[in-house]
């Protein structure tokens, strides 16, 4: 341990450090350690994902090309919440193919397109249930999502999935409709939409 560190390899991540892993979400960053593999010295993050009850140890070389970051900034946090209450944008390709693209969303550790995945899979009550791959996908955004709004926040998941139902409570065609809310919907904005989509 008496060579000098290798910092500019761990970007600036430091023990401790709430972070967050695109395959897996938030985690922690308990110690930063060295291991002999193959015969060459590496050094590693530990990083502890306590929902998961996992641990993992990423070369600190790879945090790059594996899109390991540190926590959104709580304007992002804010930008994310505002994706909320936007209107759904769903193509009209089959299940198979946008389910592929939400798990590539929910795997990118960007916590825009995450939200928009919670956004587009959201059903209020008065909504038709979702299918169980459906449900699943939604379920996996809105924890990825609320552990790290939870995080940089400092609140509770519970707290945090609050706040994400209130901005999508805000969301068009979420509450109870009213007659001139029928008539809004039934306007020509929809097929603008639908066409952009």
């Amino acid at each position: 341990m008496t060579a000098p560190k290798k910092t500019t390899q761990r970007q600036g991540f430091k023990v401790h450090e709430f972070i967050v892993y695109p395959a897996h979400g938030v985690g922690q960053i308990l110690a930063i350690e060295e291991q002999e593999i193959a015969g060459a010295r590496l050094e590693l993050f530990v990083i502890n994902f306590i929902k998961d009850k996992m641990t993992l140890r990423v070369p600190t070389a790879k945090i790059v090309s594996v899109g390991m970051r540190k926590l959104a900034e709580p304007a992002i946090v804010k930008r994310a919440l505002e994706t909320l209450k936007g209107r759904a944008r769903i193509k009209r390709t089959m299940w198979s193919r946008r389910a592929q693209e939400y798990e590539a969303k929910i795997n990118s550790g960007d916590i825009v397109a995450i939200a928009e995945v919670v956004r587009d899979l959201y059903r209020s009550e008065n909504q038709p249930e979702q299918s169980y791959s459906e449900r699943q996908l939604y379920e996996a955004a809105l924890d990825r999502l609320s552990r790290e709004i939870a995080a940089v926040q400092k609140v509770t998941e519970t707290e945090a999935i609050k706040e994400i139902e209130a901005a999508l409570a805000k969301g068009p065609r979420r509450g109870p409709k009213t007659a001139d809310a029928a008539e809004t919907e039934a306007g020509s904005d929809d097929v603008a939409e639908d066409e952009a989509a």
